[in-house]
């Protein structure tokens, strides 16, 4: 199954949403959403060329496209799952992707986020990205911080 990153996207199953979020976060392109079950799913993933990504015992008596079974409840296991099974580089494309809406963030600078953004995340930041979908803008702050610790915690990079 494993493939270059960069080709591969993913159609995950509503049971999976924090693992949705952590494969966001490592740039993965995964489509999810309370549409995303049984027979909508395999639609989703069939028009799209993705692989699923699944809880659902059930699916595989619904001939669905290639997917991936998790196994476990728990994300750290399932992330750590599909990076293995899928050979992917967690590192390559850290926060390049919106976490909510799966959009690939694009660079925006620093003076057109004047007025936007809060004024200490004004004067103590120099590098934002935004999502052209949702319009939310993204800097390194704290949180971002945290989940790149978490990452080395899951030993995936």
């Amino acid at each position: 199954m494993e493939a270059n990153h960069a080709e591969l996207k993913f159609a995950a199953d509503r049971m999976l949403g924090k693992l949705v979020k952590w494969l966001r976060i490592i740039g993965q392109d995964v489509i999810y959403g309370q549409h995303l079950s049984g027979y909508g799913l395999i639609r989703a993933a069939r028009a799209e060329g993705r692989l699923i990504l699944t809880r659902d015992g059930h699916l595989k008596h619904k001939q669905p496209p290639p997917f991936l079974f998790i196994d476990s409840d728990h994300y750290r296991d399932q992330l750590r799952q599909v990076i293995t099974a899928c050979g992917l580089k967690p590192a390559q494309a850290l926060f390049t992707r919106c976490i909510e809406c799966n959009t690939r963030l694009q660079v925006k600078s620093k003076e057109s986020v004047a007025g936007i953004v809060p004024p200490y995340v004004f004067s103590s930041q120099e590098k934002f990205s935004w999502c052209p979908t949702c319009q939310r803008i993204f800097w390194a702050a704290t949180h971002q911080q945290k989940m790149l610790d978490e990452i080395k915690k899951l030993e995936i990079c």
